[in-house]
């Protein structure tokens, strides 16, 4: 019998073997996970059941620094591919300056941000001039901690 079988009737309803299947996990784990908060489940009278968007979001998708650019054509609420290029505004533009760059620059060290907005769920995202960010700081991109892999 496959996943798409032992599916409650609904909408894209899971039951809990189901749903484990479908993660590829044992019911133990998804048990454990119900009950420290980590998964979205409902109940219905006395039934437990998942939505497939339910446990499609619960995947966490770790990208290499290859395709770091590629995170940003995606919603990270919803994974909607649909998000529309702007500008975040308040009362001036929005920069990142971080708390500790080099001691002495003659460089600006506000960091220009640029967003993209979700049209599914309206999620703002924003996104910065890494390389920038990386020639203000002490340490040089080579020697930082957490700098994207090469």
């Amino acid at each position: 019998m496959d996943a798409k079988e032992k599916k409650a009737p609904g909408p894209g309803w899971f039951t809990i073997r189901a749903a484990a299947e479908y993660l590829a996990i044992g019911e133990p784990t998804l048990y454990r996970w119900m009950r420290d908060g980590k998964i979205t489940f409902r109940k219905i009278g006395d039934s437990t059941r998942f939505l497939k968007e339910d446990l499609d979001a619960f995947v966490q998708v770790f990208p290499s620094s290859k395709d770091a650019e590629q995170v940003k054509e995606f919603c990270q609420i919803c994974n909607c591919d649909k998000l529309v290029d702007g500008h975040f505004r308040t009362t001036g533009l929005n920069y990142f300056k971080p708390s500790e760059t080099k001691f002495w620059t003659l460089k600006d060290s506000n960091v220009k941000t640029n967003s993209k907005m979700c049209t599914r769920c309206g999620n703002i995202m924003l996104f910065g001039d890494i390389k920038k960010l990386l020639a203000l700081m002490k340490k040089g991109p080579k020697e930082s901690e957490d700098s994207p892999a090469e």
